[in-house]
């Protein structure tokens, strides 16, 4: 097998402001996977907040891309390749790039490959759709996405909600976390009002303390917010425990749910969490989440980093195992160089095509070094 590396530069629409940090552009690294004349793709994008650079995340790829090389074919290479100490959206990737290949291989989607390795009955909640047992029977997994509003004043969050509602989405993500408590509550306000038909899902990306943390769930439970993300900063995941023992709302943990173990500590003990194939190593690692959650209480939230259709492809052949999806990160772009999942109508979407189901909408970016 032959690997090799491209890197462009994913723009936003529009800057996505947190509570941590304003984000307009972020670099994607693209391993292509070539075994006799079919090739897979994956996609693994810089974070500041996991560490990962251009520089190294290239490093991190050409590596696991030499690795491959030992491996036969790419059967052999998905099954039999070593967890190592990558980085797990380095992990991701590659796994991303096997599976597309191996379904192009067999002809099957990726989702009736990740059936074959887990076939189990998905939750049975509002939107949610039901997975048979029998490996591969099911159709091609679709979900309502959430679709995200940054920390913006609260008319422009108003225009954006009511845009998002005519274009028929359903679920609206809020971010929260400015300096003043107020503004966060002013922008959930007018977004219900524009759009008072949609669900709300609250993130203040870990900006709260606990005493703030119960004072504003009530508030924000009062507003008809479904459910908040990581209220907490991360870091101590037995306060985030305690918190949602007390709170009025669901709440999902993000940042204190990043790996298998992380999430065996907090399962049964938080209404969600929110897996991101980037933060977990991939597909199988999420399933291995999903399944060591099932019946605990704790329900899946499927997340996404800010990356193109290709990064955000995987996760979409799982999106009806989860009671919330949010997998937004390409409609966040000002140019998504790939298509392929939907989306703009507030639905994501996987194909019944071989592989991953996306194809590049543009070529001619440089090869990485």
């Amino acid at each position: 097998m032959k690997a090799t590396l491209r890197t462009v530069r994913l723009t936003l629409a529009e800057p996505l402001r947190i509570s941590r940090s304003t984000m307009s552009a972020r670099d994607a690294v693209w391993l292509t996977v070539e075994h006799e004349g079919l090739t897979g793709h994956g996609e693994a994008v810089t974070s500041v907040y996991y560490g990962l650079n251009t520089t190294e995340l290239e490093r991190q790829l050409y590596e696991a891309g030499l690795a491959l090389g030992r491996f036969g074919d790419p059967e052999s290479a998905l099954r039999d390749r070593p967890a190592g100490d990558r980085p797990a959206a380095v992990t991701a990737a590659v796994e991303a790039a096997l599976l597309d290949l191996c379904g192009k291989r067999s002809s099957l989607p990726v989702h009736r490959l990740l059936d074959a390795k887990s076939a189990r009955t998905a939750p049975t909640t509002p939107g949610a759709r039901t997975a048979p047992t029998t490996p591969g029977a099911r159709s091609a997994p679709s979900a309502r996405t959430a679709r995200t509003i940054g920390i913006v004043p609260a008319e422009r969050a108003a225009a954006q909600a009511r845009s998002l509602a005519d274009s028929g989405f359903t679920v609206i993500k809020v971010k929260a976390g400015a300096p003043d408590p107020e503004d966060d509550l002013d922008r959930i306000r007018a977004i219900a009002s524009a759009a008072p038909r949609a669900r709300l899902l609250l993130d203040p990306n870990g900006a709260w303390t606990s005493a703030q943390a119960l004072q504003l769930l009530t508030h924000y439970a009062e507003l008809g917010v479904e459910a908040v993300e990581q209220p907490l900063a991360p870091g101590d995941p037995e306060a985030l425990a305690r918190l949602a023992g007390r709170s009025p709302l669901p709440l999902i943990a993000d940042e204190d749910a990043v790996t298998y173990e992380d999430v065996s500590r907090l399962a049964g003990r938080v209404h969600g969490v929110n897996v991101k194939l980037a933060k977990c190593g991939g597909p199988y690692a999420a399933l291995r989440i999903a399944e060591l959650i099932e019946g605990s209480g704790t329900e899946l939230m499927l997340g996404c980093l800010t990356a193109s259709t290709l990064g955000l492809a995987p996760a979409v052949h799982l999106a009806d195992r989860a009671r919330w999806a949010d997998l937004d990160g390409h409609l966040l772009l000002a140019d998504d160089p790939w298509t392929g999942i939907g989306g703009a109508d507030g639905v994501v979407r996987a194909s019944d095509l071989p592989g991953l189901g996306v194809r590049e909408r543009r070529v001619g970016c440089e090869d990485a070094a």
